[in-house]
């Protein structure tokens, strides 16, 4: 389903992402994030769509569709290195650097700081081109905001 999406989000050299293909791609890195710890919460999947909502400015049920596709793009999606990677070649850096304090606000849905998820978002924010120092502070506005 997702085969063409992928072959040209791996491309040696992608073109620019459309809109629609950004969101989704950075939606399916969500979902890869919220499995990180080998549990798929029920508040992560509303986190997911609640954040693609604010984002995007998606209804609820558009939010949901788009996480549902996202969901299986994730399953069939290479490594997350080459993954990652991918989308940095394909995506603005203002659109990458917005996603990671969506991954941290994901991260910590369940109140808790999981250590598979820390390094998870450690590696993708590296592979974003983000800087562990701006990492750390997109995930203190998070903690900050949900005090």
């Amino acid at each position: 389903m997702f085969a063409d999406f992928l072959k040209r989000l791996t491309a040696p050299d992608p073109d620019p992402l459309p809109d629609d293909d950004a969101r989704l791609a950075l939606t399916a890195l969500l979902v890869r994030i919220a499995r990180a710890d080998g549990s798929y919460l029920d508040s992560e999947v509303a986190r997911i769509d609640r954040v693609s909502a604010h984002r995007y400015g998606l209804s609820p049920a558009e939010a949901a569709a788009l996480r549902g596709k996202a969901e299986a793009l994730e399953s069939e999606a290479p490594d997350t290195v080459r993954f990652t990677r991918a989308i940095k070649d394909a995506v603005a850096f203002e659109d990458r650097a917005s996603v990671i304090e969506a991954l941290w606000e994901l991260a910590l849905a369940d109140g808790e700081r999981d250590e598979e998820e820390d390094a998870l978002i450690r590696m993708v924010a590296n592979f974003l081109g983000i800087n562990d120092r701006d990492s750390a502070l997109a995930r203190q506005r998070v903690a900050s905001r949900s005090t």
